[in-house]
């Protein structure tokens, strides 16, 4: 490798995406991963002879950046995208309905199935086609709307109650990881523009058909190390300081020096691994956290008749079958997603699994006479940053203060929220920084790796 030498910290999919980027273009790279495995945030549990996801992580057809670097690592095809949306929306006592998309251009798209969505009133639904050609006029770039939550918008042109819970939070929920009432208006704006209303095939649904194991870490190993990145996993930085115009990374008492570092790390771990002036740690408090709980449910028989399914007027939110992509050979594993979960993260295993069991009795009439023969719950109480109102001057771009050092990771900005495209595209907005630079010569005594004072 004839680049630059490149410092990656953090193994997420910011991380990874940046690393294969500048592997991609000839630099020589480092990438540093505090655990064992890559990842970060998406990851798989090996329990009781099958695979888990710690989350039902699942993309969009506009996703485009992620869906790209799942094609470098040679795996799109592990990635299920439908054909065209097409998503039952389940309540108790056996209701359903219907958000799909039709053969039609942007907007129009998504109209029939709103018009027929039977969960609203007559009245309703036609009060949310208003608002969807009213919310396709607002700027995602139009800074004002950060002051104020999607709530208040919705119910200020013509809302109900009903119509926010039995429909705008199914999008909501799941995308930006709080509810209408809590989640910022600017936020909200660009997630229902991306992908939903500016191209008519952006809201496809593209799930894993394997474990994440198998669609991040693994390939993601392979590719880097096919690359040339020097992986080193289950190395902790301790920071990452400014010196002589190039970058040390500082390994308990010895360090490593870098012509350029990217630090994709979590918001709350950045302030104290960056030099001084370059993310506040107050910033990072005020982004705060809005934690994902996941239950994974395994019945003695199948349940759950579609691979992704919706729920309302539930304790359950959004609900996927993963009894292939776990590998299991009896029975049906359901796994319910449960988004902005503050009322749910401090609940203990059987209340949680009593309540979703009891939930997809009254959504599903075969669980009401199947046993729940295995259960599991995963806890992500800092699952993403929370998309509140005044989020956006808080996510500091890529470049920074320091030539040469980029940031990295979803909670960056983006433009996005905090998702997997959030995250790849962060990565590839890092390496873009670094690489934009041109080297500077480096003093031939200048060592790689030099003995630090001990903390």
């Amino acid at each position: 490798m004839n680049g630059p030498r490149i410092a990656v910290v953090g193994g997420g999919l910011a991380g990874i995406a940046a690393a294969v980027a500048c592997a991609d273009a000839g630099a020589a790279v480092t990438l540093f991963e505090s655990r064992r495995q890559l990842g970060g945030a998406t990851f798989s549990i090996r329990h009781d002879g099958y695979w888990l996801d710690n989350g039902q992580h699942i993309a969009l057809r506009c996703c485009t950046a992620y869906r790209s670097l799942l094609a470098r690592l040679g795996v799109a095809d592990r990635l299920t995208v439908q054909e065209r949306l097409d998503v039952p929306v389940l309540a108790p006592g056996g209701r359903r309905a219907t958000l799909a998309r039709y053969a039609l251009p942007a907007p129009l798209q998504l109209a029939p199935s709103l018009l027929r969505y039977g969960h609203l009133s007559a009245g309703e639904r036609a009060s949310a086609l208003r608002a969807v050609a009213r919310l396709r006029t607002l700027d995602p770039d139009d800074s004002a709307l950060d002051g104020r939550t999607f709530g208040d918008w919705l119910r200020a042109h013509g809302q109900s109650e009903r119509a926010i819970g039995a429909l705008w939070n199914l999008i909501a929920l799941p995308t930006l990881n709080l509810g209408a009432d809590e989640a910022s208006l600017q936020s909200a704006v660009f997630v229902f523009r991306t992908g939903l209303l500016d191209e008519s095939d952006a809201c496809d649904l593209a799930v894993p058909a394997v474990p994440l194991r198998e669609l991040h870490t693994l390939p993601a190993k392979r590719a880097l190390r096919a690359a040339g990145v020097e992986l080193r996993l289950r190395t902790r930085v301790r920071q990452v300081e400014s010196a002589d115009d190039e970058f040390r990374v500082v390994l308990g008492d010895v360090s490593e020096q870098f012509e350029r570092a990217i630090v994709a790390v979590p918001h709350d771990v950045a302030p104290r691994l960056l030099p001084d002036g370059i993310f506040d740690a107050r910033a990072a408090e005020q982004l705060g956290f809005s934690p994902i709980v996941n239950v994974h449910l395994v019945f003695d028989r199948r349940v759950l008749a579609y691979p992704i399914a919706a729920a309302v007027d539930s304790p359950v939110q959004w609900l996927f079958d993963r009894t292939s992509a776990a590998g299991l050979e009896r029975g049906q594993l359901v796994s319910i997603s449960l988004s902005s979960a503050t009322e749910h993260i401090g609940r203990t295993r059987d209340e949680l699994v009593g309540a979703m069991t009891a939930g997809l009795a009254d959504l599903l009439p075969a669980a009401q006479h199947a046993a729940v023969v295995d259960a599991y719950v995963t806890r992500e109480p800092r699952a993403t940053f929370r998309a509140a109102p005044g989020t956006r001057p808080l996510r500091p771009g890529a470049r920074t203060a320091l030539p040469g050092l980029a940031l990295a990771g979803a909670w960056t900005e983006t433009g996005w929220p905090a998702t997997m495209e959030g995250a790849v595209r962060s990565g590839r907005a890092a390496a873009e920084a670094v690489l934009a630079l041109p080297r500077r010569r480096r003093s031939p005594e200048s060592p790689k790796v030099a003995e630090v004072a001990a903390a």
